[in-house]
């Protein structure tokens, strides 16, 4: 997948972003409220026009596609959106929730992939009798990533689904995503405003600032030696448990506020 253009909003101005993401891999969007990785998020998910530039899949230009050829892209992409319990139809219950897609694309035989689906999120096999409001915060994230999974996509758009879970639940659902992306090859494109919950999670983390990615590399680099100053004021905003670490973060932050080692 490729993404490439500039779209201008009354909130929302990116300029000239450009990345790829290649099957198999884990790109972060990483940035504070508005700076438009959500905006890219949606452009992709066809939730948010593009007046310029273009968004590729697989050679085909998808960005402003017809609503039939964006229902056909769904088998393909799909998204895993921060709140599960607003993504889960309350009156229905699981299996119903995750048979839904199986049955719009044609597939038989739905339920029996509903138990395997269940199986693969971590989910006791009678989850599928129950309702969303039955299960707790992380449940439901693994149930919106159940569904996600459903078509067997290439490419799942992941908008902040650990940001409404506590610390213990993120790391727990951030381990499924690994796992089930080292079992199906999926590509994750994972927007997030906290720079500490994608360092793990992620083979490249572009930075967003303003509308233009501030940088682009190794996730590894970018979270333990940023190149802007941007980034390095996401990584100082990053929560850290351990006190020692906690005392040396403030130190390096006064050292930055007063322009002493940054570059």
């Amino acid at each position: 997948m490729t993404f490439a253009g500039r779209r201008r909003a009354s909130t929302t101005v990116i300029h000239g972003v450009s990345f790829e993401l290649a099957a198999g891999e884990t790109l972060s969007l990483v940035g504070e409220s508005g700076s438009g990785k959500t905006t890219i998020g949606r452009a992709i998910l066809g939730l948010a026009p593009v007046s310029e530039g273009t968004i590729t899949f697989r050679g085909n230009t998808i960005s402003n596609v017809s609503r039939k050829e964006r229902r056909k892209l769904a088998t393909d992409i799909q998204v895993v959106f921060q709140d599960p319990y607003s993504s889960l139809n309350p009156s229905m219950p699981v299996e119903s929730i995750l048979v839904e897609p199986l049955a719009a694309a044609g597939v038989k035989d739905g339920r029996s992939r509903v138990r395997n689906l269940l199986d693969a999120v971590g989910l006791p096999a009678n989850s599928g009798r129950r309702y969303p409001r039955e299960f707790s915060g992380g449940q439901r994230q693994r149930i919106a990533i159940a569904r996600a999974l459903a078509l067997e996509p290439a490419v799942i758009v992941c908008d902040e689904p650990t940001s409404a879970l506590d610390v213990t639940t993120q790391a727990t659902v951030l381990s499924l995503f690994k796992e089930l992306q080292q079992a199906t090859g999926v590509a994750y494109l994972f927007i997030s405003h906290d720079l500490g919950v994608v360092n793990d999670i992620s083979d490249r983390i572009a930075v967003l600032y303003r509308g233009e990615i501030a940088e682009i590399g190794e996730a590894h680099q970018v979270s333990t030696a940023p190149r802007h100053d941007y980034t390095r004021r996401l990584q100082m905003a990053a929560p850290i448990a351990d006190p020692k670490k906690q005392r040396e973060r403030r130190e390096l932050r006064r050292a930055l506020l007063n322009g002493q080692g940054a570059s």
